[in-house]
Formats: C-alpha cells, sequence, structure tokens
C-alpha cells in the first residue's frame, strides 16, 4: 500500500495473531499477505469497521459460519445461533481495529462494527483499487482481513 508503511500494516496482521493467541488455545497462521486484485476475498460472515481520521477506509474480519462456530466453543459460548455469530465476526473485526487505533492513537477514528451474513455484492474496495488482503487459517478454519485504508 502505497500511503502505509510495511511496519503499519505489520499492526493489523499482529493484531490478527494477537487475538487468536489471547483467546483461543490455537494461535492463527498467517497463510498469505497480498494486494487484492479484483474482487476482495470475503466468507459468509464479515464485520466491517469503518474508519477516519489519519487514515479513511474499512477494515474487514471475514470468516465462515463453521469457524464462528468453533469460536464460541472456544468461548464456552452455549449460545451458536445467527445472532451470536454475526456478533462474534464484529467483535472480531473491532478488535482488529482496536488494536490499530492503540498503536496509531486518536488521530484513527473506527466505527461501530457492521456485521453481514451471506456474500455481500454490495462490498467492493472503499477507497483502493487493491487493498491489502492477510489470509490466515486457525484451527483448520480460514479467514481473511482486508486493509483498505488510505492517507486521509
Amino acid at each position: 500500500m502505497a500511503d502505509m508503511t510495511g511496519s503499519e500494516l505489520k499492526i493489523f496482521i499482529n493484531a490478527v495473531t494477537h487475538y487468536f493467541t489471547l483467546l483461543t488455545r490455537a494461535p492463527a497462521t498467517i497463510r498469505a499477505a497480498y494486494l487484492a486484485n479484483g474482487a476482495i476475498p470475503l466468507f459468509d460472515y464479515t464485520g466491517l469497521i469503518t474508519v477516519s481520521g489519519r487514515y479513511h477506509g474499512c477494515v474487514y474480519f471475514s470468516t465462515s459460519g463453521d469457524a464462528l462456530r468453533a469460536l464460541l466453543v472456544e468461548f464456552r459460548e452455549p449460545n451458536r445461533q445467527e445472532a451470536n455469530l454475526l456478533d462474534a465476526v464484529g467483535e472480531i473485526a473491532n478488535t482488529i481495529a482496536g488494536n490499530a487505533r492503540k498503536h496509531f492513537g486518536k488521530e484513527l477514528e473506527i466505527s461501530v462494527p457492521v456485521t453481514i451474513h451471506g456474500m455481500p455484492e454490495q462490498i467492493k474496495s472503499a477507497v483502493r483499487s487493491r487493498p491489502f488482503a492477510i489470509h490466515l487459517e486457525w484451527s483448520n478454519y480460514d479467514a481473511v482481513v482486508i486493509v483498505d485504508l488510505a492517507a486521509g
């Protein structure tokens, strides 16, 4: 990403690996990190955080319902209904963006999460023609973090 340094992007990678290491017994493994070409890779559950301030755009966390149900088992949450799956994907997106905000400070403002079930056609790159995609694996489940930010 031209306007973000590699060390700034690493903040998002560290945020997602830290989340899984801290909250589960199985750390996440980064499988690939690259500039997405074309469609943003998404799964059937997505948490979206809008960012403004020093950078503007969006940060997404997307994974499968099976992965979210496995996370709820890890959290000892017996309710694995749709509402809790949406809450979980939103909380992960919020935590990742929140950890980035700790690094960037007040210059980075984040919204409350918007959660989506399904493969929405309306999610497209907000500010970059090629957003940064971080593919990860946790406990044999795939997920992706999309960093679609530009200097504000």
